[in-house]
C-alpha cells in the first residue's frame, strides 16, 4: 500500500513540491494529501498586479493546480492545519478533521508584516499578499485619489502598480535611503526612483511612517510620515516584508530559527525525521529566504529524497533576480552590495540618467563577483553567466556606454 504524505500549504513552492514528487514517484509509493488554507488552488503571487488590472483569477492559476486529473493527489481547499500531533503522526485541522501521515512537508509560507504604528489596523488599511487582499483593495480603490504604499521593495512596487492600474495616484514610503534596498545599491535605487516618478509614482525614501490617521467616520483619512509630511488618503497598503508562518512549531515541539521559520538542515529536514519544511517557512541551517527560486530548490531536494535519491545538501542559494517593476527593468546578481573583502566596484550612469549599471569585481579587478542593473537589464544574462570568471575584456566593454 502507498504511504501517506501530507503537505500543509498550497502556495507556489508547495505546488512545485507536489508536482516534483509526482513526476519522480514512478512506483506510486506515496498518496498525497494537500491541506490548502485558501479557498482556491495555488496561483502566481508574483503577478497579483495583473489581477488588479482586471485579469481573471484563472489567468494566475499554476499548471495543474487543482490536480483534477491526478488520482494520487487529494487537494483539500479552505482547510487550515491547526496542530501537529507528532506522537500520533496526525495533523489536526480547524474543521475537526484528523489526517494521519507517514511523512509531512510544511509549506506554510509567510505572512505580511505590518509595523505597529498608530492606526495600522484602521478600516482602509490593507496588506498585499493574496487574491483576497487584491479583491479588498479593488473594492476600496478610489480612482483619481491618492493611495499610499508602505514599503518600497519588490512587492511594494508591485502594489503601487496595482493602485495605479486602479486609477489611483500611488505614493511609496520606504524607510531605507532608496527603493529596493535588498537588491539595488544607491545608484540603482536613484535611477529606479527617477523612472517611477516619471511614470506617476511618488517615492518617499529615507523616511518612515509615523501614523495612519482616522477621519470622523473612523476610517483612514491620511498617513503622516516621520518628517511631518501628511498624505491625504483613504487607502494604505502595507508591504513592509514578511514573517515565516511557523506557528505550528510550538505545540509540535519543533525548533525554529533565531528569526523564525522551521529550523531544518541542508536537506530541509527538521529534527523529526518524518517532517520537512520548504519555502519561506523553512529556516535552512537557521536562515530563511524570501524568494521563490530558493524555495523551488528546496522542493526539488525534498521530492528527490522522498523518492529514494540522495541529493547533496543545499548550498547558499542564488538570489539573483531580473524583473520589471512598473515597466522599469531592474536586476541584481551575485555580490551586488560588494561585501566581499577587497571587492572593487565599477559603476556607470547613462548621460540621460535613465540607465545604471555596476559591476563588482574581486581585488584584482579581473573576476566578476556581482552587479546591479537599473533601467536596462539587457546585459543580465551574459553578466550572470560570467559570475566567478575572469572578464573577457575591460568592464566597460560589457556594458552600454553613452
Amino acid at each position: 500500500m502507498s504511504k501517506v504524505l501530507v503537505v500543509i500549504g498550497h502556495g507556489m513552492v508547495g505546488h512545485r513540491f507536489v508536482r516534483e514528487l509526482r513526476a519522480r514517484d514512478r512506483n506510486g509509493s506515496w498518496r498525497v494529501i494537500v491541506l490548502a488554507e485558501e479557498p482556491v488552488p495555488a496561483y502566481d503571487r508574483l503577478h497579483l498586479s495583473e489581477r488588479a488590472r482586471g485579469a481573471p483569477e484563472a489567468q494566475l492559476s499554476l499548471p495543474g493546480a487543482d490536480f483534477a486529473s491526478d488520482d494520487g493527489v487529494e487537494l483539500r481547499l479552505a482547510t487550515r492545519a491547526a496542530r501537529i500531533d507528532r506522537e500520533a503522526r496526525e495533523v489536526l485541522c480547524a474543521d475537526g478533521a484528523r489526517v494521519r501521515y507517514d511523512a509531512l512537508v510544511l509549506a506554510t509560507g509567510s505572512r505580511p508584516f505590518v509595523p505597529p504604528v498608530p492606526g495600522h489596523d484602521l478600516p482602509g488599511c490593507h496588506v498585499y499578499r493574496t487574491l483576497a487582499d487584491v479583491a479588498a483593495i479593488r473594492a476600496a480603490a478610489r480612482p483619481g485619489h491618492t493611495g499610499v504604499v508602505v514599503g518600497g521593495g519588490l512587492l511594494g512596487l508591485e502594489a503601487a502598480g496595482a493602485l495605479q492600474a486602479l486609477g489611483m495616484r500611488p505614493h511609496v514610503v520606504e524607510g531605507a535611503p532608496w527603493l529596493m534596498p535588498l537588491q539595488l545599491d544607491e545608484g540603482g535605487g536613484a535611477v529606479l526612483a527617477r523612472l517611477v516618478t516619471e511614470l506617476g509614482v511618488a517615492p518617499h525614501c529615507g523616511v518612515g511612517l509615523k501614523s495612519v490617521d482616522a477621519g470622523p467616520d473612523g476610517t483612514v483619512r491620511s498617513a503622516t510620515l516621520a518628517d511631518g509630511t501628511v498624505l491625504d488618503t483613504s487607502l494604505v497598503v502595507f508591504s513592509t516584508g514578511v514573517r515565516p508562518r511557523d506557528e505550528l512549531a510550538a505545540d509540535a515541539g519543533l525548533r525554529t530559527g533565531e528569526r523564525g521559520g522551521f529550523h531544518v538542515d541542508g536537506h530541509c529536514r527538521t529534527a523529526d525525521d518524518r517532517i520537512w519544511a520548504v519555502g519561506e517557512c523553512a529556516a535552512v541551517d537557521g536562515r530563511c529566504f524570501g524568494l521563490v527560486t530558493p524555495g523551488y530548490r528546496m522542493a526539488e531536494s525534498v521530492a528527490s529524497t522522498l523518492t529514494g535519491d540522495s541529493p547533496a545538501p543545499l548550498s547558499d542559494p542564488d538570489l539573483s533576480t531580473e524583473l520589471k517593476l512598473l515597466g522599469v527593468a531592474v536586476a541584481s546578481f551575485g555580490d551586488a552590495h560588494a561585501r566581499t573583502a577587497g571587492a572593487v566596484e565599477y559603476a556607470h550612469t547613462s548621460g540621460d540618467g535613465d540607465r545604471y549599471a555596476k559591476l563588482v569585481l574581486d581585488a584584482t579587478g579581473g573576476t566578476l563577483l556581482g552587479g546591479v542593473l537599473a533601467g536596462d537589464s539587457s546585459s543580465y544574462g551574459r553578466l550572470r553567466s560570467l559570475l566567478g570568471h575572469r572578464l573577457p575584456g575591460a568592464p566597460e566593454g560589457l556594458l552600454w556606454v553613452s
